[in-house]
């Protein structure tokens, strides 16, 4: 019998291990029910992402392009074994942080941010592999000794989290900074750690908060403000809100119809394509659409949680959780800041927003589930 944050499992003594194949995509190691889920979510997006982008033919031939490379890295992802995975991981950590370093000594300014890195073949932002690289990290870490950890080995989790989100952070890049500490804490979560450490950690962060107020930029703080008060600058900083609000609201429960979007084909939502494209899926698709986007969700995550439980050994349990519930961050993120629940820091709408980097690392994370699902070993009495 498997048990969630242990190093072994049980069976009968007869049991016979043996690998799982299931037809083509189990020779292949994907897994078709998530295949499934994320081919429909991406579908779904790209009706809305059409709309967004103005019904722009090429930015939605390039999106096409980049989901086309996405999902080609997810299927070699999904190729190497979870034992490999392990062995990678520390690599895969010190590779990130060495180019979270050269972000900050080399790296291009944008948008008032130095988050990219310029290879010349490919420009690309660091901060997204750890996205991976610290899930795997932790997993590895915590997998070598009987859960739950201690409290040196919980410290010395909390420093590995720690030095990258400070480096993601120093970019600035609040918004995945939060994305990684967030993965970080899940992962410690999953492998056992009790509700008061993470007590202790969320007071602490809560007492630090007055003075990481004076670390943050103007315009970080000013994002603070807007969410406290967005109706203080209705045509500034509260802007964004204000209309994203309007645009979802607007819909009503059947939606304005495909095409059809006031604030998107008018152009009074900034960012409609990329932070608040949540925002058109509401106006033209309604309640109705929603539900149905937020039941692909629902259905990938409960996969991902599945794979999780079914995983074999502490690393792939404690990997495939975390990753799962990245993906619920990204999602809960999105969706609040959209809705006016959570401040604006930037985070897209998984598979949904426009850009390539994201997509590369979401389909690669699922990738590592699916390698974990299909080379597990299937016991039989």
């Amino acid at each position: 019998m498997l048990k969630w944050g242990t190093n072994t499992f049980s069976t009968s003594v007869d049991s016979v291990p043996r690998a799982v194949r299931v037809g083509l995509l189990g020779r292949v190691h994907l897994d078709l029910p998530l295949l499934i889920a994320l081919l429909l979510l991406c579908a779904y997006g790209l009706l809305v992402l059409f709309s967004a982008t103005g019904q722009d033919p090429h930015k939605l031939h390039q999106q096409l392009i980049r989901l086309g490379i996405a999902f080609a890295v997810m299927v070699v992802t999904a190729q190497i074994p979870p034992w490999k995975l392990r062995r990678w991981s520390l690599p895969l950590f010190g590779i990130g942080l060495t180019m979270l370093l050269g972000v900050l000594a080399l790296g291009e300014i944008g948008k008032g941010a130095q988050r990219w890195l310029d290879l010349g073949v490919v420009r690309f932002q660091p901060s997204e592999l750890l996205k991976v690289a610290v899930p795997m990290t932790l997993a590895w870490y915590l997998a070598e000794r009987p859960l739950p950890p201690s409290g040196s080995r919980t410290l010395w989790a909390v420093i590995l989290t720690a030095v990258p989100v400070l480096l993601i952070a120093r970019q600035p890049d609040l918004g995945t900074a939060l994305l990684v500490a967030g993965t970080g804490i899940v992962v410690l979560f999953l492998a056992g750690l009790r509700w008061q450490p993470i007590a202790l950690l969320g007071a602490s962060a809560v007492a630090l908060a007055p003075l990481l107020w004076y670390f943050m930029h103007p315009y970080q703080q000013q994002r603070v403000l807007t969410f406290l008060n967005p109706e203080s600058d209705p045509l500034g900083t509260g802007y964004h809100i204000i209309q994203a609000k309007i645009a979802i609201g607007s819909g009503g429960i059947y939606g304005k119809g495909w095409l059809n979007g006031t604030q998107s084909r008018l152009e009074f939502l900034p960012e409609r394509s990329t932070d608040f494209v949540f925002a058109i899926l509401g106006e033209e698709f309604g309640l109705i659409g929603i539900l149905a986007m937020l039941a692909i969700y629902l259905f990938i995550i409960v996969r991902g949680l599945y794979i999780a439980t079914q995983a074999q050994d502490t690393y792939g349990r404690l990997l495939a959780g975390g990753l799962t519930m990245t993906f619920f961050i990204y999602l809960f993120v999105n969706t609040g800041m959209t809705t006016g629940l959570l401040p604006v820091v930037g985070i897209p709408l998984p598979l949904v927003s426009y850009g390539g980097t994201s997509l590369v690392t979401i389909l690669a994370g699922f990738g590592i589930l699916m390698s974990i699902h299909t080379h597990r070993k299937l016991l039989l009495p």
